[in-house]
């Protein structure tokens, strides 16, 4: 057997089954609305807090609420990130485990394309971070690695581009395998000192959640407070609350059971809604409203190595990082690319990971602190860093949309024969 999981023979990209095809789509469709609902809540943020009455979108991020003998007094910003994104990564999880196990990435051959263009869409935005910033805040090495799937499809929906099947696939794949390694840096690297009877109690959460899974117990009643203790203990344990909805996730069963229902699904359409359409652009509205200051504060933050750092990052960074591992594992193991696609296709999506938003501002704030100078350097970063990325590649993908449409016709044909 080969040390490696691609054959020569094998095709990079190439369509998956039919009915993974369907699902995907449907789920596609959701992100995308909830892309252009993150778009009107950032631009609502930022316009609101550089009016006249910023002070009073000031009073409402900062505005605190919640049991405080729990250590759950929180701010409307801290709820928003500690607390909806929690969901976020919840359903983020539930597709994360459903892919590898029982989805088209559950194939080695398939998954090795993703996780190789995630480990290279990460690790070169972290390198060029680091360069730019080198002997100063080079902390931030994590804030441009995340791709964000919503906003990315939102792109591609104001642009109208009929992207392939198997590009929107890698894409997808490509951003929930980000999502888990952004949770894995958030938890090594952004954690705090632990309190250790919290996460003790967190884990016996997570254990009696999945006992409660496997005994059958689908009552939310019953299942909403475990999770809700696991993550307020995981809050209190000084790991970011966050990784109490992927810890979830996990012990979510994703085979169908003997009624031919498969519980992860169920879960899943049940809180898209929740995740895509409340939590994402929560977080969005109270993560980007940044006070620019006129031109000098644009100038201040262009003159921080910070900014540049975080642009560099997702613009440069993520495109040479996804393309050039993709491009790598073709050349490594001679499998050449889907006859149907193009280079510049990936060239293309390659661009559009570096559409960056909910986890880079998640991780500003983590790494220089809510409110600091910097903190708000890194959402003009973000911002700017984003939207480059997303306009660079809505000209490329846009070369290529009649070969699209032209695909996309030819899918319909197969699907319906």
């Amino acid at each position: 057997m080969p040390p490696f999981p691609f054959r020569s023979q094998d095709a990079l990209l190439r369509r998956g089954s039919f009915w993974e095809s369907r699902r995907i789509a449907r789920l596609l469709r959701e992100e995308t609305t909830s892309g252009a609902l993150l778009l009107v809540a950032a631009f609502l943020a930022l316009l609101w807090s550089n009016s006249r009455w910023g002070d009073g979108y000031q009073r409402l991020h900062d505005f605190a609420f919640g049991p405080t003998s729990l250590g759950l007094r929180l701010s409307a910003s801290d709820w928003c990130a500690d607390a909806l994104l929690a969901v976020f990564f919840f359903v983020a999880g539930l597709e994360l485990k459903r892919e590898f196990v029982a989805g088209d990435l559950s194939d080695p051959r398939r998954a090795a394309l993703p996780v190789c263009a995630v480990l290279g869409g990460m690790s070169t935005p972290a390198l060029l971070y680091t360069l730019a910033n080198w002997g100063s805040a080079g902390r931030g090495w994590a804030i441009p690695t995340a791709t964000d799937i919503a906003f990315a499809l939102a792109v591609l929906a104001v642009i109208n581009t009929h992207l392939p099947s198997a590009l929107r696939t890698f894409l997808l794949a490509l951003a929930v395998v980000d999502d888990l390694v952004s949770i894995v840096i958030i938890v090594v690297v952004f954690s705090r000192s632990l309190n250790w009877a919290a996460l003790g109690v967190a884990a016996l959460a997570v254990l009696l959640f999945r006992a409660l899974l496997r005994r059958g117990a689908r009552q939310w009643w019953l299942l909403v407070p475990v999770a809700v203790v696991a993550w307020a203990a995981t809050h209190a344990s000084g790991v970011h609350a966050t990784a109490a909805g992927v810890a979830l996730a996990f012990m979510v069963p994703v085979n169908k059971d003997e009624q031919g229902e498969c519980l992860a699904e169920s879960l899943q359409h049940r809180l898209h809604p929740l995740s895509a359409l409340v939590a994402v652009p929560l977080f969005a509205f109270f993560a980007a409203g940044v006070r620019i200051g006129g031109l000098r504060g644009v100038e201040a933050a262009f003159a921080d190595r910070v900014t540049l750092g975080v642009i560099l990052g997702l613009v440069v960074g993520k495109c040479a990082g996804v393309f050039g591992a993709t491009w790598s594992l073709a050349r490594f193991t001679r499998a050449e690319l889907d006859p149907s696609l193009r280079w510049l296709d990936v060239f293309g999506v390659a661009l559009l990971a570096g559409v960056g938003f909910t986890v880079p501002l998640l991780m500003g704030g983590l790494v220089f602190g809510e409110g600091s100078e910097q903190e708000g350097h890194v959402k003009i970063g973000v911002l700017v860093g984003a939207m480059a990325a997303a306009l660079l590649a809505g000209v490329v993908l846009r070369l290529r949309n009649r070969a699209y449409r032209l695909l996309e016709e030819e899918e319909a044909e197969n699907a319906l024969g």
